[in-house]
């Protein structure tokens, strides 16, 4: 039994492909929405372990340089999906959220637990957003309209989603495009949209209506691959992306939301599945996100960090080389065939340094 409502789609109107049948997109090696039936027995079988209300006593925060110039490249882990990506100039954001929770219903969802690792008013100005698809974890209209209002940048995003921010905010600049489109960037920047294995949806009426993707950023000093969600699906997204971009300098990968593996399997790699991507993907250096920000499935918060060490180790790669950062912590890549990311000093900010900072 699947999904049973279908209506005409609400975000774009274009030819079918062969990941499109006219109202909704899909993946092609697995056509069929999340069975109902599915999502019924996970509603009634949750058991998801306890997450602190609070992570860590004391915060890790960042004061990202206003730009970084030439071939050097700065990643900060922000929280949750969102990274700050800085090099030749330009600031770039991916799956941008401030807010407290995600969920489109005030007081009512998942809430944080850890706060973002940049203050919104210590954020360089930003030049792009780059967003891989809808779901309300990564496309958070709050923090969407205060970006707009405060740096104008351009958003890209895929079929779809266009329509979504701007009725968000009117005057957004968005470019789009399909799986293996190369959409021109800041700065002539160039973008790549490539193909992940997921959904999209903001509600029960808009399943599937607007395209999901990851980016290939082509970078001086090598490609910059970032990919919001996605199932490992026997690896073939990595494995097109290594053998068409690769070798990687640098990857930001989830490694979060998946458990139960008989649910999650179909739109969240585990851990091991994200170690695994890592090595087809060709990436000389990686950082995990998705995880110890929102907890949105059973897993606990330390889990994916642990289960990733241990998938790296077992399949003999370097703990430093596809580090799970906490929010607040930045690295400095390395280019091509220079070695392991190195990890830049933050600062720690405890609550009540907070207070008496407020006062």
């Amino acid at each position: 039994m699947t999904w049973p409502i279908r209506k005409p789609n609400q975000y774009y109107n274009g030819p079918k492909s062969d990941h499109f049948d006219g109202v909704e997109f899909f993946n092609p090696h697995d056509p069929g929405l999340e069975p109902l039936l599915g999502q019924i027995r996970r509603s009634l079988t949750r058991r998801p372990k306890k997450w602190p209300s609070r992570y860590h006593p004391d915060y890790l925060y960042a004061h990202p340089p206003e730009r970084v110039n030439g071939s050097r490249l700065l990643v900060t882990m922000v929280g949750h999906a969102t990274v700050l990506i800085q090099t030749a100039g330009l600031n770039l954001l991916t799956d941008p959220i401030w807010a407290d929770r995600c969920t489109p219903i005030p007081h009512f969802g998942p809430k944080r637990v850890s706060p973002p690792g940049v203050e919104f008013d210590d954020l360089p100005p930003v030049d792009a957003v780059l967003l891989t698809h809808n779901h309300y974890d990564h496309l958070n209209a709050e923090t969407i309209r205060r970006i707009q209002d405060r740096d104008q940048p351009l958003f890209i995003t895929s079929l779809g989603n266009d329509t979504i921010l701007r009725s968000i905010h009117s005057d957004i600049e968005a470019k789009v495009g399909d799986w293996g489109d190369v959409i021109e960037g800041p700065e002539g920047l160039p973008i790549h949209i490539v193909r992940c294995h997921h959904w999209s949806g903001r509600g029960i009426m808009d399943k599937r209506h607007a395209l999901w993707s990851s980016f290939v950023i082509e970078a001086d000093g090598g490609p910059i691959f970032h990919v919001g969600d996605s199932a490992f699906a026997e690896g073939r997204d990595y494995q097109e992306v290594g053998e068409t971009f690769g070798p990687l300098r640098q990857a930001n990968l989830p490694i979060g939301a998946y458990m139960p593996r008989w649910y999650n399997e179909m739109q969240h790699q585990s851990p091991s599945e994200a170690a695994e991507g890592f090595r087809l993907c060709k990436a000389e250096n990686a950082i995990a996100h998705h995880w110890a920000t929102f907890q949105l499935t059973e897993e606990g918060l330390e889990d994916p960090r642990d289960d990733l060490n241990a998938a790296l180790k077992e399949k003999g790669i370097e703990v430093d080389r596809f580090r799970a950062l906490d929010p607040g912590e930045m690295v400095e890549v390395p280019e091509l065939g220079s070695g392991v990311s190195k990890k830049l000093s933050t600062y720690r900010h405890s609550a009540e340094r907070t207070e008496e900072a407020a006062e």
